[in-house]
């Protein structure tokens, strides 16, 4: 395992003692803020070999030319088709190819902005109207560069430039990414973000691996249940039908690993595509973390990924490791299992905890995550009195 940011070994070993792997090799700080992951890698060529010489094949999170030059793995098909359908505006074009072929979902009308100008023009126009807007910056990641806006939005700003001026000055429209617009479909309650996560083979087949629900606060991504019962299963299946197809167009252009397509669904049932992500995201975790436990505990596992869980302030490293185990001890109780995730960001400017949880039925997986949300803030609300006024 090779990280850019510190990490601890308690980590890994404690993630392998649940999941029964084999012990994990970790590398971990090998960069900084100033200096790219691939770019820190290429500095440290004992590294590089151990891993080009380790037999095994290198997963990254997401592919990049540079990444694959250092570990020889260098597809141009694969990088190609990257890099055209982490594009938003060619994504939805895609989905409207293939929208024909599957009844039961459909794909809303986008519009690229040609200028800021045009980009104010189209917000005027809609929220003018009373209709909300999103505005995407095209190659926007897990919700950043993403905005919901409302008529009330821009009636405060004192208008649609002045708003769009604000976004730009805050960068939550990415710089240099083009911004496309697309009418707000309002998700409906805990069904209304899914995905579907697949695998493109080497040799072109897809494989998929299931169907999620996702927890967004706004537009940003903040955790995945997956597992039985999570989602009706003419729902399930309506998602499985688009995303083979998609992954069949991916493969067809050249593309290979894991993918996954993410969805809105209305209160009338109404299904959409939002994007396709070609890379591992967020539920990818849950995914494999359910595979595994099936594996070696007994088939049956719902799990949850929560991503952003607030501490309230940066603490040392054994304090966070001391949290976690009294989160697993409060889930045991209901025979649940908690794995961190995402220890690390407890140590970034706006310290936050991932975890995992994994039980066996819906009901007891929302009541152990009642219970680590409850700790949680009870853990943050012993800093509120060190928040600046």
């Amino acid at each position: 395992m090779v990280l850019p940011h510190h990490l601890d070994e308690a980590w890994p070993r404690l993630i392998a003692h649940h999941l029964q792997w084999d012990s994990i090799e970790l590398h971990s700080g090998i960069a900084d803020d100033d200096t790219g992951f691939a770019d820190a890698l290429a500095a440290r060529p004992a590294l590089l070999d151990r891993i080009r010489g380790a037999g095994l094949p290198m997963v990254p999170w997401g592919r990049t030319p540079k990444l694959d030059r250092l570990l020889r793995a260098t597809d141009d098909g694969v990088l190609a088709a990257v890099q055209r359908f982490e594009s938003k505006a060619h994504a939805v074009a895609l989905f409207r190819e293939l929208m024909p072929a599957c009844p039961g979902i459909h794909v809303r009308s986008q519009q690229r902005a040609q200028s800021r100008r045009d980009l104010a023009r189209l917000v005027s126009t809609a929220t003018g109207a009373g209709r909300p807007v999103v505005l995407k910056s095209e190659f926007g990641v897990g919700g950043v560069g993403t905005v919901i806006v409302t008529p009330p939005d821009v009636a405060a700003a004192g208008g649609a430039r002045a708003l769009l001026r604000r976004l730009a000055a805050e960068e939550r429209l990415l710089p240099g990414n083009d911004v496309l617009v697309e009418p707000y479909i309002k998700p409906a309650g805990r069904l209304g973000d899914l995905t579907f996560d697949a695998v493109v083979a080497a040799d072109g087949g897809v494989h998929p691996v299931g169907a999620a629900v996702m927890q967004v606060e706004g537009t940003h991504y903040r955790g995945a249940t997956v597992g039985p019962g999570v989602m009706p299963d003419e729902v399930a299946a309506r998602l499985a039908r688009f995303g083979t197809e998609v992954g069949k167009a991916l493969a067809g252009h050249g593309y290979r690993g894991w993918f996954d397509v993410d969805f809105i669904r209305d209160s009338s049932g109404r299904i959409e595509p939002a994007e396709t992500n070609l890379r591992l995201t967020g539920p990818a975790v849950a995914f494999m973390i359910k595979a595994r436990l099936d594996r070696v505990r007994g088939p049956g596992h719902l799990v949850r990924v929560l991503d952003e869980l607030p501490l309230g302030a940066r603490l040392p490293e054994e304090a966070v490791f001391e949290h976690v185990g009294r989160l697993a001890r409060l889930c045991a109780v209901l025979d649940v299992l908690v794995l961190p995730t995402l220890p690390g960001t407890a140590f970034e400017p706006e310290p936050t905890l991932g975890l995992a949880i994994a039980a066996r039925s819906l009901t007891v997986l929302d009541a152990a995550e009642s219970l680590v949300r409850a700790a949680n803030a009870e853990l943050a609300g012993m800093f509120d009195h060190l928040a600046p006024a």
